[in-house]
């Protein structure tokens, strides 16, 4: 588990198709390397990998090949990646529960700087819409969370579809991670929010009073109303 505030930033080199030596070149590089030890994981632009051998300056990792199919490490490895060690018990919980697994690939429509940030909006590569729609889009909503390389980051507008969604980067956040050596047209990982996935499931799954037998069992106050937006209205929210 991660919380999604960059620590430092790296480079990485392949040492075969699924094994990467991953070096800390700048940040707050002694918060990845102090203490680290072999099955410790850290996630590399959002991914989260297994130390697998301790070296000078970094690690060697190894990723699955779902991971390569998923995520960007299996179309380009130059440039910067970002370096989070897990969150450890007792932490601060600054950003959001990232787990540092990749859902797909975004793509940077643009990069607009104004007077308190950057306004980023992203998409789907044309090579990754079903993975867009299927894994990204549901839970794209505005003021949700998503990672974007591993970065916590607030939605600050999106289409209702889900075709595209922006996000405010403040200075800090720009100028301290990968983010701005981003071009349109660059590759980002995405991970959507993990709580909204939950809730997600859970209305999905939940069977309707007239077509499940446990609801015959239970008593009427149980029974769990259907959601709408009338129903929300009425209990306060709207």
């Amino acid at each position: 588990m991660f919380t999604g505030l960059i620590q430092a930033l790296g480079m990485i080199r392949p040492l075969t198709d699924e094994q990467f030596q991953i070096s800390c070149v700048s940040g707050q590089t002694d918060s990845i390397l102090e203490d680290l030890a072999i099955g410790d994981s850290v996630a590399v632009n959002g991914v989260c990998l297994t130390v697998v051998e301790i070296v000078e300056g970094g690690f060697v990792a190894t990723a699955s090949p779902e991971t390569l199919r998923r995520t960007t490490f299996g179309q380009d490895l130059n440039g910067y990646f970002n370096l989070e060690t897990s969150l450890r018990a007792g932490s601060k919980l600054g950003g959001h529960f990232v787990t540092g697994h990749v859902d797909g690939i975004g793509c940077l429509q643009s990069s607009i700087q104004t007077a308190s940030s950057w306004e980023m909006q992203f998409t789907a590569p044309p090579e990754g819409l079903n993975l867009w729609y299927q894994q990204i889009a549901p839970y794209i909503v505005p003021k949700g969370s998503i990672a974007i390389n591993g970065i916590s980051l607030t939605i600050s507008n999106c289409d209702r579809e889900g075709n595209w969604f922006g996000v405010a980067v403040i200075p800090h956040t720009y100028d301290e991670t990968n983010l701005k050596y981003l071009k349109p047209g660059s590759w980002v990982n995405l991970e959507a929010d993990i709580l909204g996935k939950y809730v997600a499931k859970f209305l999905r799954s939940t069977p309707h009073p007239s077509t499940s037998p446990l609801f015959e069992e239970m008593s009427p106050i149980s029974t769990i109303e259907e959601i709408t937006p009338d129903f929300l209205a009425e209990h306060g929210f709207g």
